[in-house]
């Protein structure tokens, strides 16, 4: 298995474990309980910044700069419709 695979493989894990504690956090009426899966969102969501730099860091994601007049047509686009 490469690194990027791993890196791809645990990036997922952490999206769908941050999904839990989202929803987790949103539906909790324990106050202690919300706090504790709050916490917990919070580390997720470090873990899956640092997966994603690893990711950019070894050129595994390509991150494209978008010029404004490309928005600013995407935009015109979405007003018309």
């Amino acid at each position: 298995m490469t690194k990027e695979l791993l890196l791809e493989n645990y990036l997922l894990l952490i999206k769908s474990t941050i999904e839990v504690y989202v929803h987790g956090t949103i539906e909790s009426s324990n106050k202690d309980v919300k706090e504790l899966l709050h916490e917990g969102l919070n580390e997720m969501l470090k873990h899956q910044e640092n997966a994603y730099n690893e990711l950019v860091n070894n050129n595994y994601y390509i991150v494209d700069n978008i010029n404004s007049s490309a928005i600013n047509k995407v935009i015109n686009k979405l007003n018309k419709d």
